[in-house]
């Protein structure tokens, strides 16, 4: 289970990094009440609804912990990493409930960290909204009066939301609606100075009442509530947003669970050309085991080519200005001259053709990746490159991305002959979401262009539903070996 494993490993790392929160990143950490009625629904995506796609049924995240644990920081990291698309976070703090007249007299007295402070009927209603695909109001609650007040944040659906509060994980009906659940594990001494910081230095109020509201609510409520909550928990984050190497799983496993599609939003290096009948109609024919090879050579051919202009479309480029046959002056742009063409043998050699068709005259060097299946070890067997190659931009060729070990292989290969990472760029037909994840985990600059991503891999890691040894059906090869 991801708790007994994944979450014990996230419980013990050692804190190895150095990384440092400002004091106004820190006094944004709060778990109960803070000055975010804001950033009760934020919505990093600004762009409008008819310029998305479908919506699918959302990850949905939820991050509990004590207050000042660093939950908000937590959050906005895990949305930095996923680049802010189709990313709603939702903060609990905006469902408290109003405070009647009564209750406005010995506000002092009011303990903000029970779960009957909140109306969690309405968290349900609008988690249900979002969930199957709708808008929803998130309450705007006024901290310094009490109340909610008119009108309520209008929040879009997304593609992950993420559910941040004390007390997220204490209502097993919110803990059902969510796919992954996290507490961050922050010491309470930490908590509290974070807290006196925050009260004292944000809010003008003295050492003295935030003590008290401490002892009196604070503590209590986290012993009997909110610390329970934990063993609900995937995962553990212990330190919060000190512990990258957890966040980092944290992310990786989102992307995972997201799915294929999801990947180019969240590696910016990966673009998938865009998707026609034309190109549908292509793949359906190379993929279909029935096709003879002589068709198979043709439409390969044909979304090899679209997928080698796409890829000079990332290359550098400069204006120029030119006059046209009426005398007339053009704005265009020329791109850069010093390129070359690198193929992984013997698969890649088949996209030979369509770079020279595209790039007259170009220079194409090989590279020969040898190792025991795609879970072995690489080894270079042979390489023929450019003399000069450390000076080029390198378009790298191999058009099935399974494991994505040979292509990590020859990328190292070009880097060791100085050709920076960031002048590479990666062409293939299909790709596997871990042989993307393998290439943007080792190398992240380098750009991955590609026409479709496939499922995944199978047991014997080959890209599923994929279309077969593509050098075999390519080359009318009776060899069997796996692609990668």
């Amino acid at each position: 289970m991801m708790k007994s494993g994944f979450a014990k490993v996230l419980k013990n790392m050692g804190d190895n990094r150095s990384t440092r929160r400002s004091s106004s990143e820190s006094g944004r950490e709060s778990g109960r009440e803070s000055d975010r009625s804001s950033e009760s629904g934020r919505e990093p995506d600004r762009s409008s609804e008819s310029d998305r796609s479908p919506l699918k049924v959302p990850f949905i995240i939820g991050v509990a912990g004590g207050t000042a644990s660093g939950k908000t920081t937590v959050c906005d990291v895990i949305i930095a990493h996923l680049r802010d698309q189709r990313v709603v976070l939702v903060n609990q703090d905006a469902f408290y409930r109003s405070l009647n007249n009564e209750q406005l007299k010995t506000v002092g007295e009011y303990n903000f960290d029970h779960p009957d402070a909140f109306d969690t009927e309405v968290l349900l209603s609008c988690m249900e909204k979002l969930k199957r695909g709708s808008v929803a109001t998130i309450p705007n609650y006024d901290f310094k009066t009490h109340k909610s007040v008119e009108p309520g944040r209008q929040v879009n659906p997304a593609d992950v939301i993420i559910l941040e509060g004390i007390l997220v994980l204490h209502d097993s009906r919110v803990r059902d609606l969510m796919n992954m659940k996290i507490f961050v594990d922050t010491d309470s001494d930490v908590r509290l100075g974070r807290r006196l910081r925050r009260d004292t230095v944000e809010r003008g109020r003295n050492v003295e009442n935030v003590l008290d509201q401490y002892a009196k609510f604070v503590k209590p409520s986290f012993d009997e509530f909110i610390l329970p909550s934990m063993k609900y928990a995937d995962v553990i984050i212990p330190r919060g947003a000190d512990n990258e190497v957890a966040i980092d799983l944290i992310v990786q496993h989102i992307r995972t669970k997201l799915g294929q599609h999801d990947l180019c939003k969240f590696y910016s290096n990966v673009f998938v050309i865009y998707s026609t009948f034309q190109i549908r109609g292509m793949h359906t024919l190379v993929r279909d085991a029935k096709t003879t090879k002589h068709d198979f050579v043709f439409y390969a051919d044909r979304l090899i080519r679209l997928v080698v202009e796409h890829g000079l479309g990332h290359l550098p480029f400069s204006e120029k200005q030119i006059t046209t046959p009426t005398g007339s002056v053009y704005t265009g742009v020329v791109f850069c001259e010093r390129l070359c063409g690198v193929s992984i043998i013997r698969s890649g050699e088949s996209m030979e053709n369509a770079l020279r068709a595209c790039c007259k005259g170009i220079k194409i060097g090989k590279i020969l990746i040898h190792g025991d299946g795609n879970a072995g070890t690489k080894e270079l067997i042979y390489e023929k490159l450019p003399k000069d190659i450390s000076t080029r931009h390198v378009l790298l060729l191999d058009p099935v991305l399974a494991s994505g070990n040979s292509a990590v292989k020859a990328i190292s290969v070009l880097v060791s002959k100085g050709v920076p990472e960031s002048n590479i760029i990666f062409l293939n037909l299909i790709a596997s979401p871990e042989g993307i994840h393998a290439m943007c985990k080792k190398y992240p600059k380098v750009k991955i262009v590609t026409s479709e991503i496939d499922r995944g891999l199978n047991k014997e890691l080959r890209v599923i539903p994929g279309m077969g040894e593509f050098g075999d059906r390519y080359f009318g090869t009776a060899n069997k070996r796996p692609s990668t």
